[in-house]
């Protein structure tokens, strides 16, 4: 005779969690490194964790002790991502000139892939033909800026056009200030002017210091500095991308925030380009 068994949410939700804590752990558990090769030297660590608790609040000491017993190429873990960290500057030397080619390009990171869909020139792990491609590209945009100039403009080229109608805007705004309350912390107004000449570049469009869509920008760039310079765990422990996780849930909000607005401006773009085109015709 068969008796039904009654199973609880939390019953099913734990055997889940320790059944993906023993797959990561067996997965973890494997060489990594290719056949015929050494590992470099490792201090050691905990499990599941590696050495997260080992370099505390000040890693760059920590890092250093750690060359001078173990030489200056060793390895540690970051939850279960292996980082190789370099010390000396024949070292790096060595790695960043002599082989830069190896080790160009940035890890391949889980919150990489919420940047701009995965596609960011600066967070993708890619380095090969494409990623060259859209970097020539970028560089040959901003040449252009440099070089080219308006000839109704006294200046010697587009960027410092842009550049000097900001800073006089930059510098009314501050006398206004001054004039007011008479003190004022500046960074705000700063990163304000700043990401004004990056929408004209990208954008072609200087926008009002008021005007809230380029507020937003900034403020959202305020936040994805924050988010990323305090790390995300979910990069180096993959089950906390499975778990109730409020950082990476506004990394993700503020990346697609970001991303429908490059999407919006360019799409605007497309509609004036069709536009003149067709009054051409």
């Amino acid at each position: 005779m068969l008796f039904p068994i009654s199973i609880s949410v939390t019953e099913l939700l734990l055997a889940s969690v320790i059944f993906c804590l023993v797959f990561w752990v067996i997965k973890a558990s494997r060489p990594r490194v290719p056949k015929g090769l050494k590992s470099p030297p490792e201090p050691w660590g905990w499990p599941l964790l590696g050495h997260v608790l080992t370099l505390g609040k000040n890693p760059h000491l920590v890092l250093t002790k750690m060359s001078q017993r173990y030489g200056d190429v060793l390895q540690i873990h970051i939850g279960s991502t292996p980082v190789l960290v370099l010390s000396g500057l024949d070292t790096i030397r060595q790695a960043l000139v002599r082989q830069g080619d190896d080790f160009k390009g940035r890890p391949n990171l889980y919150s990489f892939t919420l940047i701009t869909g995965g596609q960011s020139m600066s967070f993708s792990p890619d380095s090969g033909p494409v990623w060259a491609a859209r970097r020539r590209l970028a560089q040959n945009g901003l040449k252009s800026f440099s070089i080219a100039s308006d000839p109704a403009s006294s200046s010697s080229c587009y960027l410092e056009k842009h550049v000097s109608k900001e800073a006089e805007a930059l510098i009314s705004r501050l006398q206004e200030l001054m004039a007011g309350p008479g003190r004022f912390d500046p960074y705000r107004y700063v990163m304000v002017s700043v990401a004004n000449v990056i929408c004209a570049i990208c954008f072609g469009q200087l926008y009002d210091h008021n005007h809230q869509e380029l507020l937003s920008i900034v403020n959202l760039s305020d936040s994805f500095t924050e988010v990323v310079g305090s790390g995300n765990p979910a990069d180096f422990i993959p089950i906390l991308r499975y778990l109730p996780n409020s950082s990476l849930n506004a990394f993700k909000d503020l990346n697609e925030k970001f991303y429908n607005f490059l999407q919006k401006t360019v799409k605007e773009h497309y509609k004036t380009f069709e536009k003149v085109q067709a009054g051409e015709r």
